[in-house]
């Protein structure tokens, strides 16, 4: 008997011809993911994926409690569904009557108000001689026999003790639950205009999920904004990375250049232009480092940037497609997200970003197309980005 992982995979298996490609992206993410636990044999059977040590005294396998952290890691990546720490055995029924014993016995000790319980059962080797209700009834009433303080309930038991008969026999009870998705690395990479406030980084998340590989881009104004917002944005750029995986987060430096703007351009039409340089220079960083998109945490109607006059001013300077997955988002919902992926208490920090430092006191809502060329006038829009461009230092971020 020994212990391993069984994580669960959910909108991988809806794929036709090219679920094999996707399966196997899935496959070399959980052992990059992972490497930090021991020499593990990962292999995947129908919709199931295996993880299993390969040594035979691996600490992270041998109880619930001692596989919790494993567990986490296995549901940050994105195309898993949940994970259960299962008994793998060998053997008639005999074998699963007593495994399943030993499986309550210890769930019982970790949670001894437990009283009700049910037995769910697959059988994927239909050589087995019994059929999935066959095994449910005669381990439900040994259960019974054995542990005669419990009872059975067939909705909403307090544990569920589950077999599934395959090559090998497995049983379990329990699942943490995953983030879901498609693997990382099964779409093309993207660009994240990432700050140091809640929106960026649950942007950053979701276009993860859909399989989005990423780098990051970060406006730094020192001595305006200082190193702590710097290492702010650093601190979530990890944080991102532990769910997208490595990425390089580029840092411009972008004091001058805000300066400039703040002297030559309108102050009710700063927010729209320095948004509007901001993103051709992400533009620019893009296409450098091969990314296909940009990403942006805005949502509709939130600050005066986000209004759609101020939303098609700024999409009109860039060719390139900028993803808005918060668009329709309220608040306190991306607040759960960015609670849920651990990057909120660092978002909240009060160390500002070039944004907040150089607002404007009334920002125009509404910018007309005339509103733009005026602001615009007397700029040399080119040599800000080129600038913008060339001032940009690029730190790796490596969670791992």
């Amino acid at each position: 008997m020994a212990n391993v992982l069984l994580a669960r995979m959910g909108e991988v298996t809806l794929k036709g011809l090219n679920r094999g490609s996707f399966e196997i992206q899935l496959k070399m993410n959980l052992k990059y993911r992972l490497k930090r636990f021991g020499n593990l044999k990962i292999y995947q059977s129908q919709s199931r994926i295996w993880i299993e040590p390969k040594e035979e005294d691996n600490p992270n396998f041998r109880s619930m409690a001692d596989a919790e952290d494993i567990m986490k890691a296995v549901c940050q990546v994105f195309g898993i569904v949940s994970v259960s720490l299962a008994r793998k055995f060998e053997g008639d029924f005999e074998s699963i009557k007593e495994n399943a014993v030993s499986c309550v016995k210890e769930l019982l000790e970790q949670n001894p108000g437990y009283q009700t319980f049910k037995v769910e059962s697959k059988r994927g080797n239909k050589t087995f001689p019994m059929t999935s209700p066959e095994i449910c009834d005669e381990l439900g009433g040994y259960l019974l026999d054995t542990f005669p303080e419990l009872k059975v309930k067939v909705k909403n038991p307090d544990f569920i003790v589950n077999v599934e008969i395959r090559e090998s026999n497995y049983i379990y009870s329990g699942k943490m639950m995953a983030h879901r998705g498609l693997p990382v690395g099964t779409c093309a990479k993207g660009m994240l205009l990432l700050s140091g406030g809640i929106d960026s980084p649950v942007a950053g998340f979701m276009m993860a999920s859909r399989g989005m590989p990423l780098d990051a881009v970060y406006f730094h104004s020192y001595p305006y904004t200082s190193d702590l917002a710097k290492q702010k944005v650093i601190d979530l750029a990890k944080i991102v990375s532990g769910y997208s995986g490595r990425m390089t987060l580029h840092v411009v430096n972008f004091t001058q250049i805000q300066l400039d703007l703040y002297k030559q351009s309108p102050q009710d039409m700063l927010t729209v232009t320095m948004r509007r340089v901001m993103l051709q220079i992400a533009e620019r960083l893009a296409l450098k480092y091969d990314c296909k998109c940009l990403i942006t945490g805005e949502s509709l109607g939130q600050v005066a940037s986000q209004t759609m006059e101020a939303i098609a001013a700024t999409n009109e300077v860039v060719k390139m497609p900028i993803l808005r997955p918060l668009i329709g988002m309220d608040k306190q919902a991306t607040c759960d997200i960015s609670r849920d992926i651990g990057a909120f208490e660092t978002s909240i920090l009060p160390y500002e970003d070039c944004c907040t430092v150089f607002v404007a006191k009334h920002p125009k809502t509404h910018p007309h197309p005339e509103d733009i060329i005026e602001a615009e006038k007397d700029l040399d829009i080119e040599d800000l980005v080129e600038r913008g461009v060339l001032g940009t230092e690029d730190i790796v971020i490596d969670p791992f």
